[in-house]
């Protein structure tokens, strides 16, 4: 998603009131999702795993430690898969955001009726509708979205794939054309061969001329 699509589904999950016999309720029941959504952009994170964490350590549960800002995906006691969940540091705006969430009693990172949420597609599905925005977009674009920011703003691969779990053969096909940096070697190799024909061009103009007005000299001895 672009800025302003991610910016536009946030605000509909976060404003949506809940219809009862067509007349609109204060009942905000989309709140979890603008959360969901909000973890998802800051860390690329799956969905198993935001909907799965507590906040505090849980058994069974990855959990934020919410005093040192660390994120630990990885459910306690689950051993390493495939799909690698490192334990990350938390931007600040979203660990002052998780903060206020435990103020306010959650004890879970999504959180609906003061229960861990298990299931986010449905939910979500209506806050994407609202915002008119495709059916492609899944909660797991999420993490494709802020993936392929990180690549716009030119973080080195190393820490991408360190910090979003994924293998460099992943990050070269999917996302380095996203990176400016990606292939800016042979770009400016081109770019220098250019400007070096240029300048021999130039040159050989120029002895040229200098030939030109040197014969005419001659011709006028």
């Amino acid at each position: 998603m672009t800025r302003s699509e991610a910016a536009k589904l946030l605000l509909c999950a976060w404003r949506y009131r809940e219809i009862q016999k067509g007349v609109a309720t204060d009942r905000r029941s989309r709140r979890h999702v603008a959360r969901f959504i909000l973890v998802g952009l800051y860390t690329g994170t799956r969905a198993s795993a935001i909907c799965g964490a507590a906040l505090q350590p849980t058994e069974g549960r990855g959990w934020i430690d919410l005093e040192r800002g660390v994120f630990y995906r990885r459910p306690m006691g689950r051993r390493e898969t495939k799909k690698r969940q490192p334990a990350i540091p938390l931007p600040a705006a979203l660990l002052s955001h998780l903060r206020r969430w435990k103020r306010n009693g959650q004890r879970f990172v999504i959180e609906w009726n003061a229960q861990p949420v298990r299931a986010i597609e449905k939910a979500f599905a209506g806050a994407v509708a609202d915002a008119k925005l495709g059916p492609d977009v899944t909660p797991h674009v999420l993490r494709h979205t802020a993936i392929t920011w990180a690549a716009q703003e030119g973080v080195p691969e190393h820490e991408i794939c360190g910090y979003y779990g994924i293998t460099r053969q992943i990050f070269e096909e999917v996302y380095a054309h996203h990176h400016p940096d990606h292939l800016s070697k042979a770009r400016d190799a081109l770019g220098k061969r250019k400007r070096h024909n240029q300048v021999v061009a130039r040159h050989k103009v120029k002895a040229t001329e200098s030939e030109q007005r040197a014969s005419n000299v001659a011709k006028m001895r």
